[in-house]
């Protein structure tokens, strides 16, 4: 019994040793989590390696010898396989921000205010707003200025006349009729169809379409050309680019939403690659916090505007890259520098209501587009 003890001893540290250095050198070569599956294999073997040398196999069947080591392996490997699908659901799925803190009269509002009293005000017939997430602290601004003061909660289950349900939702309910006018990039294919001959798309401001990368990533500058070759399914390694050796993780959004758009405006007649199902991430929010801790990964990219990469969603672990060697700055978005700067819009599909037209052009005037300022965009135009 006593040979046995020490040859399992040996046996364990011999090949824990040899397990150690595979699951070691797993981490440089396996994608992800791949080293955990070694590390699961490398464990099942030295457990029945114990077993053996112990003699527990010479007092069971021939079929339970085999069975005895598969079981050590499948079911830790099944399980925490289960574990990591679960996990990339919901750690992508809950990723998302509160704008409850953007409503125009909501205590301690975020929304930005004017430094007087507005020259325009609407008392009834309110123009019933809707618009995308990034945008919504814009129009709250809006609503703030020239609304009577009461209640607007910003859930577009609810009753109120400004509320955000998103780029692809305030699209649909505005070619439902359902709202009078909203905030948004320009329209995707599919979302212009479903507009009227009515449509009116006005520029009010302008904003930087972003990518972004942990900061501990070396890359801080890639060409317009270098993101669509990413984005294509070209260019899958960071060592390519100037980075390390590493696998690039690059997340999309939903098709239909603001910044999905973006990336295929940008992408042009390059096909964009189609994603495995968690690097899709559908809350705004989680492109950014993903992109800087997704499961502890450092070789992600992910896109968004400017104003909500910066301010909307408050984390120190990502970093805004140069794209062709330009800064995503307020001065090279206006001075239209930045590769990808693009207009925001107020778009309406028809309306019959009375206020709109005013209210546009109140926007377009120099108390709207000080608010577009305050609030962290860039204005239509330059001041004179």
């Amino acid at each position: 019994m006593a040979k046995r003890i020490v040859g399992m001893l040996a046996f364990t540290i011999i090949f824990g040793l040899v397990g150690a250095i595979a699951v070691f050198f797993s981490l440089l070569i396996f994608p992800q989590s791949g080293y955990i599956y070694v590390g699961i294999t490398a464990a099942a073997i030295l457990i029945s390696g114990d077993l053996w040398i112990l003699g527990v196999f010479s007092r069971v069947s021939a079929r339970m010898k085999v069975l005895i080591p598969l079981l050590l392996l499948v079911v830790p490997t099944a399980g925490y396989a289960g574990y990591d699908a679960y996990m990339s659901h919901i750690e992508i799925q809950r990723a998302e921000i509160d704008l409850t803190a953007y409503e125009p009269f909501h205590e301690n509002t975020k929304a930005a205010s004017l430094d007087g009293t507005s020259n325009y005000t609407i008392e009834e017939n309110l123009p019933a707003l809707d618009g995308a997430t990034a945008l919504y602290p814009v129009y709250a601004a809006f609503a703030r200025a020239v609304y009577p003061k009461d209640s607007y909660p910003h859930g577009s289950t609810q009753r109120s006349e400004v509320v955000v349900s998103k780029t692809n939702g305030a699209y649909r309910r505005l070619a439902d009729g359902e709202v009078d006018m909203i905030f948004a990039a320009g329209p995707s294919d599919k979302q212009e169809e479903k507009l009227g001959p009515e449509k009116k798309q006005i520029p009010i401001g302008k904003e930087a379409f972003v990518f972004f990368v942990h900061k501990s990533n070396p890359v801080d500058s890639l060409t317009v050309e270098e993101l669509r070759q990413i984005y294509a399914g070209n260019i899958t390694n960071w060592e390519e680019v100037g980075g390390r050796d590493q696998n690039i993780i690059a997340f999309q959004r939903p098709e239909g939403s603001g910044s999905q758009t973006g990336l295929q405006n940008m992408m042009g007649q390059t096909p964009i690659m189609d994603p495995p199902a968690d690097q899709q991430v559908s809350g705004m929010g989680g492109i950014v916090e993903k992109t800087s801790d997704y499961r502890n990964h450092r070789n992600a990219i992910g896109f968004s505007y400017r104003y909500f990469a910066t301010e909307m969603v408050e984390n120190n672990g990502v970093k805004l890259l140069k794209v062709n060697n330009v800064k995503p700055e307020e001065t090279s978005i206006q001075q239209d520098r930045y590769p990808l700067t693009s207009e925001f819009y107020a778009i309406t599909n028809g309306s019959d209501n009375p206020r709109l037209d005013a209210f546009i052009t109140w926007i377009l005037l120099d108390q709207g587009q000080s608010l577009i300022e305050k609030t962290g965009y860039v204005p239509i135009k330059e001041e004179d």
